[in-house]
């Protein structure tokens, strides 16, 4: 049995992702030729649950899918990536969440998402003690309504649970909701539409992250090839530069990097340990080289 409040609850979006390749992304007006498609389970939430797991973590999901193919897909490969998924609803209102995302050849990519049933995970459901067994911190991102971000950072804060913000995609952020968030982490493009400075290398990585800790008490902006820098309440300052890799994809870097921030916060791992272990597994997802931990039993 896992050991008290050791796991890793993350209660976001899940998307069943179509991907294609193509030599370029298409500009605007501009239709495309790729070389190939394939189906792939996604959702920064589902994503981010699953590298919890892989990271060593006991990972804890809910999130919402529809009646329908896509949910039974998303359901199935969310067990199949060790994570509990017995809190995942079944709603008949509307389809699973989906996305089409391309793929270049050089390993950027672009996305649309349609939410679907995540926009109807019901807030109420986060108050069932049940869910909260065991959780030792909270993941959450912008996939889905901030209304289920508040019920579960608010139930998160009443049990003394950190609470994980991803905060992507980029959306306005309530005071009610912002005062609950223990760890922000934000990209280069999330943190300078957040106010805080545009981001080109670590320097200006790490004053974006000191412009936002005046409204979190840690701070994580990550910056790509440049690494990360983190600023926290009490101006603790880490400046990360990232390894150097092969891109293969850089398409989940960044939710690698959650989950193993996750895995390793939750497994008692101090801010600089925790951002270590997750730059390396973002490192070794765009090198193609994802990390598999054994995962506590």
């Amino acid at each position: 049995m896992p050991d008290p409040r050791n796991i890793v609850l993350t209660v976001g979006s899940l998307h069943y992702d179509i991907m294609v390749e193509a030599d370029h992304l298409p500009r605007r007006d501009e239709t495309a030729v790729g070389s190939r498609w394939y189906p792939k389970f996604g959702g920064k939430g589902g994503n981010q649950a699953v590298a919890a797991r892989r990271a060593g973590a006991v990972s804890r999901m809910v999130g919402a899918v529809g009646a329908d193919d896509f949910g039974r897909f998303l359901r199935e490969h969310l067990v199949r990536g060790g994570v509990e998924d017995r809190f995942v609803q079944q709603v008949a209102a509307v389809g699973s969440g989906m996305s089409v995302a391309i793929m270049d050849a050089a390993g950027d990519y672009a996305a649309t998402i349609v939410s679907g049933a995540n926009l109807l995970i019901p807030p109420a459901a986060l108050a069932d003690p049940a869910i909260w067994n065991g959780i030792g911190l909270l993941v959450l991102q912008n996939e889905i309504p901030e209304a289920v971000n508040l019920a579960a950072a608010s139930e998160a804060r009443a049990r003394g649970i950190r609470v994980v913000l991803n905060a992507a995609p980029y959306r306005e952020m309530s005071r009610d909701f912002r005062v609950l968030v223990d760890i922000l982490v934000v990209n280069s493009v999330e943190a300078e539409m957040m106010g805080a400075g545009a981001v080109c290398c670590l320097h200006s990585a790490s004053e974006a992250a000191e412009n936002l800790a005046g409204q979190f008490e840690t701070v994580i902006v990550t910056a790509g090839a440049q690494g990360l820098a983190a600023w926290t309440a009490s101006d603790e300052r880490l400046a990360l530069p990232a390894e150097k890799v092969t891109v293969v994809s850089s398409h989940g870097a960044g939710d690698a990097f959650i989950g193993a921030l996750a895995a390793s916060l939750v497994a008692g791992a101090d801010l600089q340990t925790a951002c270590k272990a997750a730059a390396h597994a973002a490192a070794m997802h765009v090198a193609g080289k994802a990390i598999y931990a054994t995962p506590p039993r």
